[in-house]
């Protein structure tokens, strides 16, 4: 039941890819991290937010990245747990002024590791 090692690989993988198209602003390489129908759900500087995945894209698209704006940044994977079919991901992403710790939801469809739902929450330290 529990997961084999080539499973948290390849979640480690889909989420290097996702920090990576995060700090380039690259819309296509991060839309292919997800399943079409995720939604997003947290907080954002304490205010609630919840958005449809195409809604987070053009967000992406719309804003300077996180690399041209010459701000640090930072992508973490805190960890990641699976059984079988499912896994869920802790990470913290660092770009901005935003300091966001996320909770990703991922399923195993077609032999890969997509995520299906995110939640953040944006902490002041």
């Amino acid at each position: 039941m529990e997961n084999s090692k080539e499973d948290s690989l390849a979640i480690s993988k889909t989420l290097d890819i996702y920090f990576k198209a995060i700090h380039e602003g690259d819309v296509a390489l991060l839309s292919s991290t997800f399943n079409a129908g995720t939604l997003l759900f947290g907080d954002v500087k304490g205010q609630p937010y919840a958005k449809t995945l195409v809604d987070y894209l053009d967000g992406v698209k719309n804003r300077q990245s996180p690399k041209d704006s010459g701000k640090p940044f930072k992508g973490e994977i805190i960890s990641i747990n699976v059984i079988n079919s499912i896994a869920i991901a802790k990470v913290r992403v660092k770009m901005y002024d935003f300091d966001y710790h996320e909770f990703l939801s991922f399923h195993k469809i077609d032999n890969r590791w997509l995520i299906v739902n995110k939640m953040i929450s944006d902490v002041t330290e």
